[in-house]
């Protein structure tokens, strides 16, 4: 499969690189490190990253703007996105070949080649493997593209703690650093906290209740985004504050939006992407996300919950 797409790398011109919606450092890391081993490798080629820009990873990135018709003759190559609804930047449609790259469980089978490794700690380190697959045909890994697969392993893996991180992931993690870059910049800028953050974790840790099976949660509504003076994007960086407390297997987060409530789930062993398979969403056996529509479906989903954590325990 790697050297399906190497071949078909090699015979386009035009690439457009897409990625999912909501991007993390694996979406931004897998897409753009992949668009500067391409250009990198292949001077003559016209390569762009596409998609909504995210300011918070703009130190990483940022997004090409082009035409729809840059799209004619040209190949388009998905990362580190399940299913076609929540590509970012849906004009991939119109190229004439469409490669996908990605490590989470198929929700959406698409594209000519498709390339999953659920095993893969991340798009990123997919991306470092299929460079290294094509080293020996003329592929370049530069200190820049380094850089950006290494916060995408870093940032999927939640630095290394995560059980998705493995014995191959440490190792091309180890190859990555031999790389000129600054690891210290990187880490500042993925995990810095805004004081408005900080008190948000504050007002979690202060409201944490546990079920008898271990789970936990928190309902953000637009009140209290609005009292701490955050985002709903910016609340991504606190879904992460359960994970350290005695007692807690699973937690969910809820985040009121204009037009739905986000649901994060995250699991210390459960696996939880069957719940949010039933909920509109999908993900990883212990980080996923979905969706609910009115405060009401809250108690359907911890009530899942809950029986998932019951017959896994």
């Amino acid at each position: 499969m790697k050297q399906t797409i190497i071949d078909t790398i090699k015979h386009y011109d035009k690439i457009a690189i897409h990625r999912h919606v909501r991007p993390d450092p694996d979406a931004y890391g897998s897409q753009k490190g992949l668009a500067t081993i391409i250009q990198s490798s292949f001077p003559n080629k016209e390569v762009v990253v596409v998609g909504e820009e995210d300011p918070s990873l703009a130190f990483l990135a940022t997004m090409d703007q082009v035409s729809d018709h840059f799209y004619e003759n040209t190949l388009a190559i998905i990362c580190d996105t399940a299913n076609q609804d929540r590509i970012s930047d849906q004009r991939f449609r119109h190229a004439q070949s469409i490669i996908k790259i990605d490590h989470h469980p198929v929700v959406d089978s698409y594209g000519e080649i498709e390339w999953v490794d659920t095993k893969a700690s991340s798009t990123s380190e997919m991306i470092y493997e299929l460079f290294l697959a094509g080293e020996e045909q003329g592929l370049r890994c530069t200190d820049a593209a380094a850089a950006l697969l290494y916060a995408g392993i870093v940032g999927d893996t939640g630095r290394f703690l995560f059980p998705s991180a493995t014995d191959k992931t440490f190792r091309y993690a180890s190859e990555l650093v031999r790389y000129s870059f600054d690891r210290s910049y990187l880490y500042d800028e993925m995990y810095k906290t805004s004081v408005n953050i900080a008190r948000l974790k504050g007002y979690i840790l202060s409201n944490i209740t546990i079920s008898p099976a271990g789970v936990s949660y928190v309902k953000l509504t637009k009140d209290v985004m609005e009292e701490f003076d955050v985002t709903a994007k910016e609340t991504s960086a606190v879904v992460g504050v359960f994970g350290d407390i005695e007692g807690i297997n699973a937690w969910v987060m809820f985040v009121e939006e204009d037009d739905v409530i986000r649901v994060r789930m995250r699991s210390k062993g459960p696996e939880i992407h069957q719940v949010a398979a039933k909920f509109e969403g999908g993900g990883h056996p212990l980080a996923a996300g979905a969706k609910i529509h009115v405060w009401e479906q809250v108690s359907d989903v911890l009530a899942e919950l809950e029986k998932t954590c019951q017959q896994q325990s």
